[in-house]
């Protein structure tokens, strides 16, 4: 299943796509630790996408759920992020944790992100 949802960027818009991917992979009976990883992973990279992207007025989040994994993309066209200049975890900078949370429980994490262009954030989650 494919969803792809085009979503202004305001606050508003992190709850609604958390409770669909928390609904999808519900109905799919994906364990509990997959979707709790799943769910902090998007609302970490959409909340970046509220604060961050400044000067884009909507954002795209796409999900594909498959019988073991799931692949997200959140897209934005705001100016984008130099994603090697974003403090690691463990630095006394706030900035950079979410993206570290991604890494740490998403996989095949990609970034990638040009000046005045936009950002993509792609990660996946394979389950049994």
């Amino acid at each position: 299943m494919t969803v792809r949802l085009d979503l202004p960027r305001e606050a508003g818009s992190v709850p609604t796509v958390r409770r669909l991917l928390r609904s999808t992979l519900a109905v799919l009976r994906v364990d509990h630790e997959a979707q709790d990883d799943l769910e902090i992973a998007i609302t970490e990279a959409c909340s970046n996408v509220v604060r961050h992207a400044t000067g884009a007025e909507m954002f795209e989040v796409c999900l594909d759920v498959a019988e073991n994994r799931c692949s997200i993309d959140v897209r934005d066209n705001g100016p984008g992020f130099d994603p090697d200049q974003v403090g690691p975890a463990g630095t006394a900078s706030e900035s950079g944790r979410g993206l570290e949370l991604i890494k740490a429980l998403g996989e095949n994490v990609r970034m990638h992100s040009v000046p005045r262009s936009g950002s993509l954030i792609h990660f996946e989650k394979s389950f049994a």
